[in-house]
């Protein structure tokens, strides 16, 4: 749903309105999508490293290894710099709440996207063979059945 710019621009404009720990900026993006995206910490976090590399936000640290972000001056630079972006994506964020796609609550569209995802690697990856197509069929239909009897 977002490229890697967007996120970074997201999640500074996120932090520039309150500083924040990572799981508290996930939680934000998937409150401001409506619960029809939820980025992984697979993403945030690497993003949150790049913002405090190029000096856009400070990581402040705290008891129990908790790292809490605040923009830096170059950040609301950079976010002032972006701003057509960043309303962009806003409103994007806005239809995507107004519009999700279910309504389904956000854990179940995350898992969804995982699902997705996983597809498309394995479909990369190259020919699936037999074998593979049946464990792939049944572990699907095993999911489809705990979803119907849920």
């Amino acid at each position: 749903m977002l490229d890697y710019g967007e996120l970074r621009l997201l999640l500074l404009a996120s932090i520039a309105k309150q500083p924040s720990h990572g799981y508290e900026l996930i939680k934000a993006v998937e409150e401001q999508f409506g619960g029809s995206y939820s980025p992984s910490p697979g993403v945030v976090y690497p993003t949150l490293s790049w913002l405090d590399d190029m000096g856009y936000a400070h990581v402040e640290a705290e008891d129990g290894g908790r790292k809490r972000y605040r923009i830096t001056p170059e950040g609301e630079a950079f976010l002032k710099a972006n701003r057509a972006a960043i309303d962009e994506l806003g409103a994007r964020a806005g239809e995507a709440a107004s519009e999700g796609p279910f309504s389904a609550p956000a854990p179940v569209i995350r898992a969804m996207e995982n699902l997705k995802l996983a597809m498309r690697l394995r479909m990369r990856r190259g020919a699936i063979d037999q074998t593979a197509a049946d464990a792939i069929a049944a572990a699907l239909d095993a999911a489809a059945q705990a979803v119907e009897r849920t």
